[in-house]
């Protein structure tokens, strides 16, 4: 996921009893059932994550290695994950999820790899260059669904912003795409490796273009699951996705928890946009609409901006009651996404204008953990760690 994306519902008024069950655990790794600050919540993690099963057993606030260790590898590639890890990330975003044209599951950004990959210099590929409306906007370059996983496995990832990571760079190259049958593998030997059971945090990515293709994400993603014993309300995997539909497909095939991501407030889901549904983000994250989510979904996604929205200066304004909101329904939130490169934060926690200069993402954190949510994505997991044991004293 990241900030650079914005992107039927059949209303479930009651949630199931096995949801209500998993909505509880999410309560009680927020908090939010004992009405508790932010401050208070993520001090009582420590003690949850040594007795708690499932959700209950992380800390809070969630520190989730967005594309594993994206600050400082090359996105979605093992590199990034394991590094992601190794920095003390409690949760690792393995897995943005598209298709190849023989029907696997990859991790990419999106299904566009020329920008993540170095397609471009594979002269045998450069027929494969095209332009297609992804949900709603042309696209030119190369797509996974055009290539079958062996050619994918051709080729090597790459930086994808190195204007602001140019140290990056140095690793162009080294990693190739994994698939998330793999990345489900690689779970269990670092959970193995490690000592603690490790988290994964993987995204359907466009469902609806992907399913009118005929490469449908949802079943695809339960299939594995269930092939590995992780499709169960105690498994450590989330499943998010920016299409409400296709997390409430998800609800329908596995007990997996489950969280909405909600872009900009004035943008629509596609899946709303292809149904022909006129509501916005604006009217999800109403009470009434985060009770609608709260039928089918353990938690939400949120932009930073959500939780707290930014003056004309670029500087934080006044928390919105976003946070309180969700709570109040028995929603998480882990909202995204915390970068330490100056363009990605607020204004006044910018130091100089280098786009790949630090500015002070500690101050940024604490603002952000301040509103009570319950983790947050970022590409530095080292930094966030930090932050967390700061905003704990």
């Amino acid at each position: 996921m990241g900030t650079e994306r914005t992107n039927e519902t059949q209303p479930q008024a009651q949630v199931t009893g096995r949801r209500a069950l998993l909505g509880a655990a999410m309560l009680g790794a927020s908090g939010a059932v004992l009405g508790l600050s932010g401050t208070a919540r993520a001090a009582e993690a420590p003690a949850a994550k040594r007795t708690a099963r499932g959700l209950k057993g992380l800390p809070v606030p969630t520190i989730v290695g967005h594309r594993g260790a994206s600050g400082y590898r090359p996105e979605h590639t093992f590199g990034s994950y394991e590094l992601a890890l190794d920095l003390g990330a409690d949760i690792v975003e393995a897995g943005d999820l598209c298709p190849t044209k023989d029907g696997h599951l990859v991790c990419r950004h999106e299904p566009e790899i020329g920008g993540t990959t170095d397609v471009a210099d594979h002269p045998e590929f450069v027929g494969r260059k095209t332009t297609k409306v992804l949900d709603g906007v042309p696209t030119t370059g190369w797509f996974t669904e055009d290539f079958t996983l062996a050619e994918l496995k051709t080729l090597r990832a790459i930086e994808r912003i190195p204007d602001n990571r140019p140290h990056n760079k140095l690793y162009n190259g080294r990693w190739e795409i994994p698939t998330f049958e793999e990345v489900l593998k690689w779970q269990d030997e670092q959970t193995r490796k490690r000592g603690k059971q490790v988290w994964i945090y993987p995204e359907t990515k466009h469902p609806t273009y992907f399913r009118e293709l005929g490469l449908a994400l949802e079943e695809r993603v339960a299939k594995l699951l269930r092939k590995h014993g992780k499709d169960t309300r105690n498994s450590p995997v989330i499943l998010q996705s920016f299409e409400p539909t296709s997390i409430q497909r998800l609800n329908q095939l596995v007990d997996n928890p489950l969280v909405v991501l909600l872009s900009t407030a004035d943008s629509r889901p596609f899946d709303f946009v292809a149904a022909g549904d006129p509501r916005t983000v604006a009217d999800l994250i109403t009470p009434k609409g985060l009770r609608e989510i709260a039928g089918y979904a353990q938690g939400i996604g949120p932009t930073l901006d959500l939780v707290i929205p930014k003056k004309a200066d670029g500087s934080l304004a006044e928390p919105s009651t976003l946070v309180s909101d969700a709570h109040r329904v028995g929603l998480i939130l882990h909202p995204y996404t915390m970068r330490n490169e100056n363009p990605f934060l607020p204004t006044e926690f910018r130091k100089g204008g280098a786009a790949d200069g630090y500015g002070d993402p500690f101050g940024a954190f604490k603002a952000y953990f301040a509103t009570g949510i319950d983790g947050v994505f970022t590409d530095n997991a080292d930094t966030g760690v930090l932050a967390r044991a700061d905003f704990l004293g």
